[in-house]
């Protein structure tokens, strides 16, 4: 799961800017997702995939994870695989101080044997973040690190490792991605990380450079399937947690797009999807079924057989094998995003289909015609497929917690 990428971001999904062979590769040998949805901000994403279920029933905190949740870690645990995580953390409550915020054995508690991670227990500083001499706590210990490490390197070379030492055992790894979020620096591919003094610059001019080798680090992983001849029999499922960052202006299909993090807008909230599993897909193909992030831990039950499910998605399994199932009609996102005041003006409500969207506000859009939301449909009069529309989309609305006050009280 990359940090902090949009769809546009993506070749096959037809940009201009940025060249990323592997994930185009991936989508012509199994399956491009063109509908798939994640909430606008990184840990009420991260939340919902993890539990499988929606932001109003676990989502307290921004970087927190509450103990008394189940994630999918702990499925797969529980049904005999090896599990591992590697990438960010950010769910240790750093930023209140909440109790367990300094405990390195979390990720053991939500069902990770093993981990390589940014941010678990300590948190970035000035000399210390994500890319070059990164902060990185390895199963309890804390890496020592220089300049001329780049973090993204050092978890994608655990999870190779955890990967050879596993390929005789079913596992679970779960990537969660430093690249491509800010700072914007160079990686060990661009012309300036030869200065090292350039290495923690943040500047938008190397985004492009973040896009390239987070596609080449998919590439290792994929290669390393390949060599222990795992790859066919591998569930290999790709994903962006919310769009890309609003600085940066990205071109597809010759049309300008400004990345909408933190926005509810379909630039905040379509992310990127790409399914790959060679020995069950049965052919190639491009989807718009609208996937919600409830949907990953419900499909993860139908693979293990799980009888009593207990996620609140609807599980598309039957659908990457190519078989009938159940389409997802509507999509609903409670946001509220805990995270400053810049982005807690976007908090709202709201379900949509894959053209229409109904905000609890009343606000209703052809997200369609009018992705960016500029045009509300609130008031004029409607043709009855319209009507009928808005009206199923108040139905499941009213099933949907309204948003309460959320000063955070610890």
């Amino acid at each position: 799961m990359a940090d902090d990428i949009g769809y546009e971001c993506i070749g096959v999904n037809g940009s201009d800017d940025y060249n990323t062979p592997v994930l185009d590769s991936l989508s012509k040998s199994g399956i491009r997702f063109t509908n798939a949805f994640s909430q606008p901000l990184c840990t009420p994403s991260r939340v919902k995939i993890m539990t499988g279920k929606p932001n109003y029933e676990n989502y307290k905190y921004f970087g927190y994870l509450g103990s008394d949740q189940k994630t999918f870690g702990n499925l797969f645990k529980e049904n005999g695989y090896k599990t591992c995580i590697v990438g960010k953390w950010q769910l240790n409550g750093l930023s209140y101080k909440i109790k367990g915020y300094d405990d390195n054995s979390r990720p053991h508690d939500f069902g990770f044997d093993e981990y390589s991670l940014w941010q678990l227990t300590l948190p970035k500083n000035n000399n210390k973040e994500r890319y070059s001499n990164p902060l990185i706590e390895q199963n309890g210990n804390v890496l020592k690190t220089n300049a001329s490490n780049y973090g993204p390197d050092l978890v994608s070379d655990y999870a190779i490792d955890f990967i050879k030492r596993n390929k005789d055992n079913p596992f679970f790894l779960y990537y969660p991605m430093l690249l491509v979020h800010n700072p914007f620096s160079p990686t060990p591919d661009s012309k300036d990380w030869e200065f090292a003094e350039k290495r923690t610059l943040n500047n938008p001019i190397y985004f492009s450079d973040m896009v390239n080798y987070m596609d080449k680090i998919i590439g290792k992983i994929v290669n390393e399937l390949k060599r222990n001849s795992i790859l066919e029999n591998t569930l290999l499922i790709f994903i962006g947690d919310n769009g890309t960052n609003p600085k940066i202006v990205s071109l597809n299909n010759g049309i300008k797009i400004k990345g909408a993090k933190g926005n509810t807008i379909k630039y905040g909230t379509n992310v990127p999807m790409f399914v790959n599993w060679n020995s069950e897909i049965s052919k190639d193909f491009v989807s718009n079924s609208l996937i919600d992030f409830t949907d990953f831990y419900s499909t993860f039950e139908d693979v293990l057989k799980i009888k009593n499910k207990e996620s609140k998605g609807i599980s598309f399994l039957k659908k990457i094998k190519g078989n009938k199932h159940r389409e997802r009609e509507i999509l609903s996102t409670y946001y509220d995003p805990r995270w400053g005041s810049n982005v807690n003006i976007y908090r709202n409500v709201y379900s949509q289909t894959k053209k229409y969207k109904l905000y609890k506000s009343g606000k209703f859009y052809n997200i369609e015609k009018d992705p960016l939301e500029r045009t509300s449909l609130e008031g004029l009069e409607l043709d009855k497929e319209i009507v009928a529309i808005k009206k199923l989309l108040e139905m499941e609305l009213s099933k949907i917690p309204d948003l309460q006050n959320n000063s955070l009280k610890l």
